[in-house]
């Protein structure tokens, strides 16, 4: 069994976690604080960063989009129809600028302040960045996840799946950034009708059931987290 060094509030994290899923293998999880910075987590990966896979013979494959390549290249290959990357070359690259899109620019935007300022600040000590939220970064952040919302509804609104006709990378991607704000009660469904109608779809797939397991403790999720039908 391969090894995931993660977060369960990291949407790349989930990210590779749902990937395998969809392929029917399992993860053995090391929970890591990147904060922490703990020396044997930086030999691994000396930005220290996550995620981090423990591959075949110990290898250490960093970074979401890395791992991505991976698991397309060691088991997409000869998943056929259930392949996460399309076979059409201009299809792979809507679904690798939609993963870009929600794991770069959403996360830079949005997702990354509202994970920190409110799950990871009180768990991290003062002198690791620790404190109090800083409520203007919280403002800016859910400034910025209207426009990224009113995309997300305007694709799932046009398409089958966001990047084309079937599930695809960029799904997961956009799927487990936003379930991290979902977790966090940061996102008002109601206002993005094909959003919901698509993200209800994903997480009622069987590979998001461990993700709708997660828990952190001292932050419950939003009571319909984990709600298939809300």
């Amino acid at each position: 069994m391969l090894t995931l060094f993660h977060h369960p509030l990291d949407a790349s994290c989930r990210f590779v976690r749902l990937a395998f899923g969809e392929y029917g293998e399992e993860l053995a999880l090391i929970e890591e604080k990147p904060w922490v910075r703990r020396k044997e987590f930086l030999a691994l990966n000396p930005a220290g960063s996550l995620p981090v896979l423990l591959a075949e013979g110990d290898a250490a494959i960093v970074g979401a989009t890395v791992i991505a390549e991976y698991i397309d290249e060691t088991r997409g290959a000869i998943k056929r129809e259930r392949r996460l990357f399309a076979e059409n070359p201009f299809a792979r690259a809507e679904a690798r600028r939609l993963v870009d899109w929600y794991l770069g620019k959403t996360e830079a935007e949005v997702t990354k302040h509202l994970a920190r300022e409110r799950a990871f600040k009180p768990l991290m000590p003062r002198e690791q960045g620790g404190g109090s939220p800083d409520a203007q970064a919280i403002r800016v952040a859910r400034a910025n996840l209207k426009p990224h919302m009113k995309y997300t509804n305007w694709l799932a609104g046009t398409r089958d799946w966001l990047a084309g006709d079937t599930i695809s990378y960029a799904d997961l991607a956009a799927a487990s950034s936003l379930s991290v704000l979902d977790y966090l009660g940061e996102i008002d469904w109601s206002d993005y009708p094909a959003a919901r109608d698509w993200y209800v779809r994903v997480k009622s797939r069987p590979s998001f059931r461990p993700l709708l397991a997660d828990r952190m403790s001292g932050l419950p999720p939003v009571s319909h987290y984990a709600d298939l039908d809300f």
